[in-house]
């Protein structure tokens, strides 16, 4: 303990010889700080008013005293005077510290500086902080300890409380958006024992009570198409998935995806929808169409730029997807592996490394090969290629959407052809989600947003640690 630390905890005893609770009470009908700053009324002297805050700043000057007291909707000053309160009440005063959670009732005045300000006439103590806040309030800056301590990071970085707060309000408007759609929200197993509807290594855990290996869900998929199957025919789930792979500034293992399905719609469809969620959002938070992300501004204006997977291999990539000498080429000077790689996967890989990072603005990258999109319908125009789209902004995917494939012969032709391949996560097929198509699924549009990385743009974040509130990190020490 430091001589900081054992301050604190002798004032902390002070109180309680006073009589005082360090960690106080219930404290009601207390009004937010923004809630108060808009009741103010400068012709009256009479507006009582209730707080509760921490103490963010203190300046004692003898037998007054001012602080500013923070709450997660803003900052108010404080006005304690010895005449106000009375001597015994002052005296506690003195055992008060930045950090400390207090109580505050009285009067609104604005000072000569004009600010809006409480006149106490009375206040509490309703928790004792016994460690110290960053230096001067300023926050924490070592970035991994600010991601460690998020529960100071709140409290110290107004900028970190307005991201999270924003995230709230975006999952509230993506929820009221596809419900006024006519969309149910459901929930579906995040344990299970066949992990599908996605290529992702999974997390193991064990049910002792089953002896059963179980896996976390790498997606919801296969749980909402049988709800389809069923004749619930607009569902979506805003979902924890999990991937034991990398972390990186885009990436975290536990993440949250926004996942639906609509019966008779088709990826033409589902683009509609994003495009009208993502600028719906987008017009809430800042009014126009432009916004910044990081170094560059991206323009959001709808309508969004659609171009298929070969237009863009041959745009940006410099080669043609039939030509398949021209691929292995382009390949080797990339320093991709060729040997054994199939046509589809050689041009995915190009693509992964070449056209992804030149799509900033919005782009839907639609028309994917069939073979690397196993639970999709074939494009009308030539079966080689699927009814996919990606949604690209700023050289990152932020959605994946199918016309879902419901033949469930194809399905299950295509679920065996992966058996032993890169794609085949346990070497078990999903029978039942077979048998639920025997009897039969809706054409149907399917959408997957993955929410960190849309709130990353909406919040201008570079990094998904700064949109998750508690992401995983090693272990101190390690």
């Amino acid at each position: 303990m430091d001589k900081y630390e054992q301050e604190r905890l002798d004032k902390l005893n002070k109180l309680r010889e006073k009589g005082i609770d360090p960690y106080g009470k219930r404290y009601d009908n207390t009004q937010s700080i923004q809630s108060i700053i808009e009741s103010f009324v400068p012709e009256r002297n009479d507006i009582k008013v209730k707080a509760a805050g921490r103490i963010s700043t203190m300046r004692p000057h003898g037998k007054t005293a001012f602080l500013d007291i923070k709450d997660w909707s803003g900052k108010l000053q404080v006005y304690i005077k010895l005449d106000n309160v009375g001597l015994e009440k002052f005296e506690t005063f003195k055992h008060f510290d930045l950090g400390d959670i207090i109580g505050v009732e009285g009067v609104l005045f604005k000072t000569r500086t004009g600010e809006i300000t409480i006149n106490a006439e009375d206040f509490f103590m309703l928790t004792k902080s016994l460690l110290t806040p960053p230096e001067k309030w300023h926050g924490l800056k070592d970035v991994e300890l600010r991601h460690r301590q998020r529960y100071v990071d709140l409290f110290t970085n107004p900028d970190v409380m307005t991201t999270f707060q924003k995230r709230i309000r975006i999952l509230k408007n993506i929820r009221k958006f596809l419900d006024d759609r006519g969309f149910v929200e459901v929930e579906t197993p995040m344990m299970q024992a066949i992990p599908g509807g996605a290529v992702a290594r999974p997390f193991i855990t064990h049910h002792n009570a089953l002896d059963l290996d179980l896996y976390l869900r790498i997606a919801p998929e296969l749980y909402l198409k049988r709800l389809l199957v069923g004749g619930m025919e607009r569902v979506y789930e805003i979902n924890r998935n999990f991937r034991n792979e990398g972390i990186s500034t885009r990436h975290n293992p536990e993440f949250t995806m926004m996942e639906l399905y609509q019966a008779y719609s088709d990826y033409h469809g589902m683009m509609e929808l994003t495009e009208s969620l993502v600028t719906s959002l987008i017009k809430e938070l800042y009014g126009g169409y432009v916004i910044p992300f990081g170094e560059r501004t991206i323009d959001m204006t709808p309508p969004w730029r659609r171009a298929t997977f070969c237009e863009l291999i041959k745009e940006l990539g410099g080669v043609s997807f039939e030509d398949e000498e021209g691929l292995v080429k382009k390949s080797k000077e990339l320093g991709l592996e060729t040997k054994g790689v199939d046509r589809d996967n050689m041009a995915n890989n190009i693509f992964e490394q070449v056209v992804e990072h030149a799509l900033i603005n919005p782009t839907f990258v639609i028309d994917y090969p069939t073979s690397i999109c196993p639970l999709t319908k074939t494009c009308e125009y030539d079966s080689r290629f699927a009814q996919r789209f990606e949604l690209y902004i700023s050289a990152m995917e932020v959605a994946n959407s199918y016309s879902e494939l419901n033949d469930a012969i194809e399905q299950d032709k295509r679920f065996r052809e992966q058996l032993g391949t890169e794609a085949d996560i346990t070497g078990k097929i999903d029978e039942d989600f077979l048998t639920a198509l025997k009897y039969g699924m809706p054409p149907a549009g399917g959408l997957g947003i993955g929410i960190d990385r849309l709130i990353m743009l909406l919040t201008n974040n570079i990094s998904i640690r700064e949109v998750i509130l508690f992401p995983l990190l090693k272990p101190t020490g390690q």
